[in-house]
């Protein structure tokens, strides 16, 4: 085989989103589908954290800027399942759980294994932005706080919601339930009695999205139908008992 060939097959599969995003706007999200990882990471892991080898980490992050065909860095992130929004680049790996970009300097990557990434553009293809939410980030305002580092009219914005696990796979506890209902109480629609253990709910992350997006007067919401947990193009960290990759959602200006 030869070099051209193994560079051909190690590339990301990507995955668009599909929305009436304008031209000047850029985005995708890798799969596990083709790349250089390997064992229980295979095939395109871009996470530092997952006891991966550092080097097949370091390239798979080498053909990810490379997708990008500008040059331009990639502001990744330190997340935590905050709030905390990014609004400039930094090679330091700030610590937040979205990011924003104005203008065509970087571009804001999240990871995400069965929690969802929130891609945000404005309709005059001028801002994009990208929010890690699990249940925790989503709970404590992550959408709200991307919205607000935005600052744009809500009827002015795109959503696309991108792959996480499915509410047939994400079973979780009372105080999940609790989170989210004191604060909005018609979330009580996104979880249903869990059929496995009683006092437990099976959560549907993306109508929680959808339902906190609604509230701030957004509109325009694409995309919800994966399920990271059942399909095998994706990591998935509960399928996989908490050994597995990470995708990348990457969003930016032309």
């Amino acid at each position: 085989m030869n070099d051209k060939s193994i560079s051909q097959a190690q590339r990301p599969t990507l995955l668009l989103p599909d929305w009436p995003a304008p031209l000047s706007v850029c985005a995708f999200v890798t799969t596990r589908e083709t790349g250089p990882s390997e064992g229980a990471f295979a095939a395109f892991n871009t996470a530092t954290h997952v006891d991966d080898d550092p080097e097949s980490v370091a390239r798979c992050r080498a053909l990810l800027r490379a997708e990008l065909t500008d040059g331009r860095p990639l502001l990744w992130l330190d997340q935590v399942h905050g709030a905390g929004v990014q609004q400039n680049y930094s090679d330091d790996t700030p610590r937040a759980d979205a990011a924003v970009a104005f203008d065509q300097r970087y571009a804001c990557v999240i990871q995400t294994a069965d929690c969802l990434p929130v891609f945000f553009c404005d309709r005059a293809g001028s801002r994009v932005g990208l929010a890690h939410a699990g249940w925790r980030s989503l709970a404590g305002g992550v959408l709200e706080a991307s919205v607000a580092a935005l600052n744009v009219a809500p009827e002015e914005l795109l959503v696309w919601l991108g792959p996480a696990i499915s509410n047939a796979q994400f079973e979780v506890g009372p105080e999940v339930y609790g989170a989210f209902t004191a604060i909005q109480p018609e979330a009580e629609t996104a979880f249903e009695p869990s059929p496995y253990r009683l006092g437990h709910y099976m959560a549907d992350l993306y109508r929680l999205a959808r339902l906190r997006l609604e509230r701030l007067g957004i509109q325009h919401i694409s995309g919800g139908h994966f399920c990271t947990a059942c399909e095998p193009r994706f990591y998935s960290h509960r399928r996989d008992d908490g050994v597995t990759g990470r995708m990348a959602s990457v969003i930016w200006l032309r």
